[in-house]
């Protein structure tokens, strides 16, 4: 596809930059991948010289001549090669301004240019290629009046009770014992990984609760509670897992690897009240205590009700999305999936363990998962740009009040802290994405299904890699401020706390 950017019949303001006179072929590699050559003929480079020469020659110091009295071929000739790199870069950078603003398709990336690698020829025109991704063109799927279920559930005093049970175990004071190891008993752990004889994790002093399954970062181990039942302190046990196939660590995706559990201590939960536990939290009552714990089983039910219903709106949109995505934009992309999922399941009231838990179930099948909500990224984002879908200043600031108060932290930290770390992009998504599923839910049709409670208890959940990380990963955000921790879990702070 040949495209010419110049309007001869346009008469330029002498205010204006003079457009380039570009050729520009752009060939679909795919869907979302486009590779650019770029043709720049000889008299708008040979203008972009005489530009530069014509800032240089009244200030150029040549031997023999006062400042700026060199004649002006002579200063070419001298400093035409070390003005060479600057010419270039002003054209790549106003070629490409240019190409943006002329080309029907909509960049998703920065240009994959080699700066290096691109000359300006003696003689004749300047050619340079390049490859950019970008969003996918597609006919739009049918999105209004899908047929959808959602879960239902009315939560009674029994499940707040369970609920307390589980928030005491987080105030009980674990005791060292000498006796083996028992359900629900905290283990102290050294742990070791190895693949083969080369060891590829460690981690000292790790707490494991004894539970049928513990949950890595990359991997599943299953009959935890089995294969530690009768140990106690100084007993050494084994087991082999299978690395996820979308592990981090590429090498060691799919095989096998042996970890071994040093066990240092055996600690055994002394309970505590449901009154004791209000007081620790800082609620007056045991009474207030249950409603907020019942309006955070309630914020938790609607996250499940977003998620089924958000996981049912990405199969029927993406069913027929069938173009590739490339692999270098999923990774990239995978990792911001990530924090878009831990920044839902904050605002919707998940403690850390949770958020864990749940964070590790989804690294194991990143990449796919990535896939589909990046497909159903671009259908969303063009129902929004149609539907006139936008984001206000409001949305950021209801969205960061959510966190912070999970967090027990002020919003100006937490806005402060997603400017820090690239977050505010991922935060824009999710009011956007939710938005527009709000748009399509509420053209749907629902019917009723039972709301399965997660089963907490059977998993111990580990932010450890058993198959090691990539050596320049930087390890993961932790508390800026000593007072910013996390509310235990399933207790969300009420707005007048």
């Amino acid at each position: 596809m040949n495209t010419d950017t110049t309007n001869e019949n346009e008469v330029a303001d002498p205010q204006e930059k003079k457009e380039l006179n570009l050729s520009v072929d752009v060939q679909e590699v795919s869907a979302c991948e486009r590779h650019v050559t770029v043709s720049i003929p000889r008299e708008d480079i040979e203008r972009y010289f005489e530009k530069e020469f014509d800032e240089l020659v009244p200030k150029a110091e040549v031997p023999g001549f006062r400042t700026g009295r060199a004649p002006r071929a002579l200063v070419e000739n001298k400093f035409r090669k070390q003005i060479s790199d600057q010419v270039k870069g002003t054209i790549l950078m106003d070629s490409l301004s240019q190409i943006g603003d002329t080309q029907d398709y909509s960049a998703i990336s920065e240009p994959n240019l080699d700066f290096d690698q691109v000359n300006i020829p003696e003689e004749g025109d300047m050619t340079y290629e390049f490859d950019i991704e970008v969003r996918p063109e597609f006919d739009m799927p049918e999105w209004k009046g899908l047929k959808l279920e959602r879960p239902e559930h009315e939560f009674t005093d029994a499940d707040i009770d369970k609920h307390i049970a589980k928030l005491a175990v987080q105030f009980a004071d674990l005791a060292p014992v000498d006796d083996v190891a028992q359900a629900d008993d905290y283990l102290v752990c050294n742990i070791v990984s190895r693949h083969g004889d080369s060891i590829v994790s460690e981690e000292k002093e790790q707490s494991i609760q004894v539970r049928p399954t513990v949950s890595f970062a990359d991997a599943t181990l299953e009959g935890f509670d089995k294969l530690v039942a009768g140990s106690r302190s100084g007993d050494t046990v084994k087991a082999t897992v299978e690395v996820s196939e979308f592990a981090e660590n590429e090498e060691l995706q799919g095989k096998s690897v042996d970890i071994e559990f040093e066990i240092l201590d055996v600690k055994r939960i002394e309970g505590v009240a449901s009154k004791e536990v209000a007081e620790k939290i800082g609620i007056e009552s045991e009474e207030e205590l249950r409603k907020l714990i019942g309006n955070s089983m309630e914020e938790q039910l609607k996250y499940a009700q977003r998620e089924k219903i958000r996981d049912q709106i990405s199969s029927s949109l993406t069913k027929s999305a069938d173009w590739e995505l490339p692999p270098d934009l999923l990774r990239r992309q995978s990792g911001r999936e990530l924090e878009r999922s831990v920044m839902e399941m904050r605002s919707s009231g998940f403690s850390e363990d949770e958020i864990v838990s749940r964070k590790n179930g989804l690294r194991k099948n990143i990449l796919e998962k990535t896939e589909r909500l990046l497909k159903e990224h671009f259908i969303l984002e063009k129902i929004a740009e149609e539907q006139s879908v936008e984001d206000e200043p409001g949305d950021y600031d209801q969205e960061i009040a959510r966190i912070a108060v999970q967090r027990n932290d002020s919003p100006r930290r937490v806005r402060a802290r997603l400017e820090r770390t690239g977050q505010m992009d991922a935060l824009r998504n999710m009011i956007i994405e939710r938005k527009v599923v709000d748009l399509i839910t509420d053209s749907a049709q629902f019917t009723a299904t039972p709301y399965e409670i997660d089963k907490e208890g059977e998993t111990s959940a580990l932010n450890f890699f058993v198959a090691g990380r990539p050596k320049e990963q930087i390890p993961e955000a932790k508390y800026d401020d000593a007072e910013a921790q996390p509310l235990p879990t399933g207790v969300k702070k009420s707005d007048d706390q």
